[in-house]
């Protein structure tokens, strides 16, 4: 096992969607936020790795089980432990709990590192992963098998500075932002997610038009951000009636 780091969080207003929900989005900020926290209470932040290492954390997945979202104004638990690492990949969960320490959220992630002025990854460095003591393992981790999707509904954003985090790339929040709004307002007023599979494929970059497109089978959604006929970003998520 590897050390566990919490943090009690309330659910701000501005965080709330109308159905009283803290968005999906700004929850998945939160839980890179709480990652930072870890990492500096093990004297290993993200400036550290970067002043000597000239490497960035990058998140490359996501699966995300939810049997209810936090509240507006519910103070919660977010709990974080990096479980393993292999060559290229390394893993970090993280559980959300409500006052009772009833679980209501996992997170499950893949992270790799990445070269900051190359922008290609990096194998892992003992240094870095050692803080953390979590298990190398040999395996890879992976998630659902992702399909290009056939004539979808499709919206065209553009990439402004404030989607940008600091690394100069587009915030991991922004992809299922652009995701979601895509959805009708009924569906989504009427509709909570219970499990999303989302994988970062290529970074997008300031500037860029984007498309966020859908297709829909019953409770399921499939989802694509694409820009310049490559795709950058893929999501498959699960709802269920409120």
């Amino acid at each position: 096992m590897g050390i566990i780091y919490r943090e009690p969080y309330q659910v701000p207003f501005y965080e709330s969607d109308i159905n009283h929900n803290m968005k999906l989005p700004q929850l998945l900020a939160l839980a890179l936020q709480i990652s930072g926290q870890h990492s500096i209470s093990l004297g290993m932040s993200d400036e550290v790795i970067f002043n000597r290492f000239g490497l960035v954390w990058i998140v490359t997945d996501y699966s995300i089980e939810i049997e209810r979202l936090p509240r507006y104004a519910e103070t919660v638990i977010i709990e974080t432990e990096a479980t393993a690492y292999n060559k290229l990949f390394c893993y970090r969960d993280f559980n959300i709990y409500d006052e009772n320490e009833h679980k209501i959220m996992t997170i499950h992630s893949t992270f790799v590192l990445m070269d900051y002025e190359t922008r290609k990854v990096h194998p892992v460095e003992e240094e870095i992963v050692k803080v953390y003591e979590s298990e190398k393992i040999r395996k890879m981790i992976r998630g659902p098998r992702y399909h290009e999707l056939e004539n979808p509904q499709s919206t065209p954003y553009r990439v402004r500075y404030f989607d940008l985090d600091m690394n100069g790339h587009v915030n991991n929040s922004k992809y299922l932002e652009w995701m979601f709004d895509v959805l009708d307002f009924d569906f989504l007023s009427q509709h909570t997610p219970e499990k999303i599979d989302l994988k970062y494929v290529k970074e997008v970059h300031h500037g860029t038009d984007i498309e966020s497109r859908l297709t829909q089978e019953d409770l399921t959604t499939y989802h694509e951000i694409a820009s310049d006929g490559l795709i950058n970003a893929q999501a498959i998520v699960t709802w269920k009636k409120k």
